[in-house]
């Protein structure tokens, strides 16, 4: 029997509330909405987080992977290795910006890409590669390629004691209403490279390096990100160590009430730090186990997509990994406000439905 609202076990909840509502309030009463202080403040806070001398405040996730793409002034038919697991975003701005996406499989465990898969090739000119919902990925196994990190799930993860983000020649976040820091849409681009900084700097505001005199050395997007959502995510991001510490209370409340089920829990690799941007667990007969977690008011989702099941990526071939991991991965509601009866719900539902079969 479905639920009522009351009772309804939410999927996500933004870590919203009264330091958010002030910092919007200061933006409506400066009348500067966009294009102004707030940005940067919330770059500077970004940079520090990611440990990197720059961040780019753009419009969105995919917006950031799309300028981080174009920034590397790749020519048209260069080709990118892309997971074959992911959000579909990854590969989309690959080809939108008339690059060739190549798909790699990845690891049925860790739900990365596989480095055992990875074949570079005479046109192979990037690697961009998912730490997938917060989980490191293994840099030390991946070859010798430029990275661009699709961080957009890993702000506040680190690999070997590093923080995601600042591992390759750029990385890019979201801020999601499902991310450890949201502005609503956004994401951002952060980097060491002055010049690469630069240029997606121009690419997300037309091209303009200038409105007087007018310089526009390159055409560009309106990428931009406003005041008013950077100042919803500055709270957020001044607290980033509690709400990790938080979620990673959350994770390891599950991971030990479902530890005795034939199901696999995610976990980042000894030394490594989860991000922890989802709880993704995976279970065999997953349809049927998101089916009635629904049916019982726990809001549960897929992992993410595998890209070859795809129409617009069908033409690359089968990826066993990427559609075992499609087929089992199950996202359990995961945010600071669950309580303990809530877990104790999910992992009961979950023990009855996967227990008995």
């Amino acid at each position: 029997m479905v639920q009522d609202e009351s009772t309804r076990v939410r999927l996500g909840w933004p870590d919203t509330g009264a330091a958010e509502l002030e910092e919007v309030r200061e933006v409506l009463e400066s009348g500067m909405l966009t294009m102004g202080p707030k940005v940067e403040e919330f770059e500077a806070g970004l940079a520090r987080a990611c440990e990197v001398e720059h961040a780019l405040a753009v419009s969105s996730g995919t917006a950031a992977l799309h300028l981080a793409v174009l920034a590397f002034g790749l020519e048209p038919g260069d080709e990118v290795l892309v997971p074959a697991y992911t959000f579909p975003a990854t590969a989309n701005v690959v080809a939108l910006a008339g690059l060739r996406p190549v798909l790699v499989d990845v690891d049925p465990e860790t739900m990365n890409i596989d480095p055992a898969k990875i074949e570079v090739g005479p046109r192979t000119k990037a690697l961009l590669a998912v730490h997938l919902f917060g989980r490191p990925l293994r840099l030390h196994e991946l070859p010798d390629v430029p990275l661009l990190e699709d961080a957009a799930g890993a702000l506040g993860a680190r690999y070997r004691g590093r923080a995601c983000g600042s591992l390759g020649v750029a990385g890019c976040l979201s801020f999601h209403p499902r991310k450890i820091v949201t502005t609503g849409e956004g994401g951002a681009v952060t980097t060491n490279d002055a010049a690469f900084a630069d240029q997606v700097r121009l690419l997300r505001n037309h091209g303009w390096r200038s409105l007087a005199p007018a310089d526009m050395p390159v055409p560009g997007l309106n990428y931009r990100l406003s005041d008013i959502l950077c100042a919803v995510g500055i709270p957020q991001l001044a607290h980033l160590d509690e709400l990790l510490e938080t979620r990673t209370q959350i994770a390891a409340g599950y991971s030990e009430r479902l530890a005795h089920l034939p199901v696999l829990l995610p976990r980042a690799d000894d030394g490594d730090v989860h991000g922890w941007q989802a709880y993704v667990i995976q279970v065999d007969d997953r349809d049927r186990v998101l089916t009635e977690l629904r049916a019982q008011g726990i809001e549960a989702q897929i992992g993410t997509y595998s890209l070859p099941l795809l129409a617009a990526y069908r033409d690359q071939g089968e990826f066993p990994g990427a559609r075992r991991v499609f087929e089992r991965a199950l996202a359990l509601p995961f945010h600071t406000r669950l309580t303990e009866p809530e877990l104790d719900r999910v992992a009961e539902a979950l023990d009855k439905l996967v227990s008995r079969h």
